[in-house]
């Protein structure tokens, strides 16, 4: 028996060696895309979520800045209006305090002016007195009196001449008087004079005429003491044209301060006594 055997060589071949391609699937793709887009979708969201929670949270924190920033001007403000209320409430009590005051000072000032109109009426008895005294003694001075045409002041009479002699002459008629140039220490005394000066000079007991260096007309030192003296003075000028020598001798002004000025010219003339007797004597101003 004759079994052929046939070798479909280019059939086998073709089935060994050819191999089909296995069909694309499209399943694949279709899920990639159908997920791509929901998670761009959520990918975009979740990125304005936190951009808006960043948002937010900047917005938050200026507003409670802004809150905090309310709370303390409220706070301010309600200090000031309650220091406003205690200011409102002192000037009650003060404006009371005064209304209530108001009748005793009013009576202090009566007070007071019944003082001074009492201390003028006793000034006045006293120098009628004194006038009468003197009379009766026939001009002679009655201890605590003035001489006729002298004031008192303290324990002390003034005499306001307007009789005009040079410094010499001055001081020498003050020492036939039992007196001597004014000598001026305490404000007192300044205040005293300086309100009787009525826009004339008066001569001083201040030279330096003796030793060059300013003294009283008793040889006391004088403290020198510039707010009591004119500015730039005393200069001891020398173009005065009154004569030989600088200015060696201390007048009061009319502004009530002290220039130094040539010895020779003529200025008014006033006096002081102590009223207990003869303790410095007379005092005159010239």
């Amino acid at each position: 028996m004759t079994t052929e055997y046939h070798d479909n060589t280019e059939d086998d071949s073709s089935s060994f060696w050819t191999k089909e391609t296995p069909p694309v699937s499209l399943s694949g793709v279709s899920r990639f895309r159908r997920w791509l887009f929901p998670a761009l979708t959520a990918t975009v969201i979740l990125i304005v979520i936190i951009a808006v929670g960043a948002s937010n949270t900047s917005a938050s924190n200026r507003l409670w800045s802004l809150e905090k920033s309310m709370s303390n001007m409220t706070e301010s403000m309600g200090a000031a209006q309650q220091l406003a209320k205690d200011a409102a409430k002192d000037v009650r009590r003060l404006s009371f305090a005064v209304e209530n005051n108001k009748d005793q000072l009013t009576l202090v000032s009566e007070a007071l002016k019944q003082l001074s109109a009492l201390d003028s009426i006793s000034k006045a008895v006293a120098n009628l007195k004194c006038t009468v005294e003197h009379l009766i003694n026939n001009g002679s001075v009655a201890a605590g009196c003035c001489p006729l045409g002298w004031e008192l002041s303290g324990t002390s009479c003034y005499l306001f001449s307007r009789t005009t002699l040079p410094w010499q002459e001055a001081r020498d008629w003050c020492n036939a008087h039992e007196s001597h140039l004014a000598i001026l220490i305490t404000d007192e005394e300044w205040d005293y004079v300086t309100s009787h000066l009525s826009g004339a000079f008066f001569w001083i007991g201040l030279t330096d005429e003796r030793t060059g260096k300013w003294e009283w007309v008793n040889q006391t030192p004088y403290i020198m003491n510039r707010r009591r003296w004119r500015p730039g003075q005393p200069d001891s000028w020398t173009n005065h044209g009154l004569g030989p020598g600088d200015e060696d001798c201390a007048h009061i002004h009319s502004d009530g301060r002290l220039n130094d000025l040539h010895c020779s010219p003529g200025c008014a003339t006033s006096a002081r006594d102590t009223a207990s007797g003869a303790e410095e004597g007379f005092s005159v101003f010239l």
